[in-house]
């Protein structure tokens, strides 16, 4: 005879909806861009009041 009592397990996505995992943006910035960037920066802000006198 068969059980009545079977267990229903959820989908495989557990009742959530996914969508789109991986966000594809339009710019890329390696970590060494970012951080020669923020180099740059400082740099710029030191050495700018000595060349213009400010």
């Amino acid at each position: 005879m068969a059980q009545d009592n079977k267990i229903h397990l959820p989908g495989g996505f557990g009742g959530l909806m996914r969508f789109q995992d991986e966000y594809e943006s339009k710019f890329y910035f390696k970590p060494m861009h970012v951080v020669m960037f923020i180099i740059l920066i400082i740099g710029l802000r030191i050495v700018l009041p000595y060349v213009f006198k400010i």
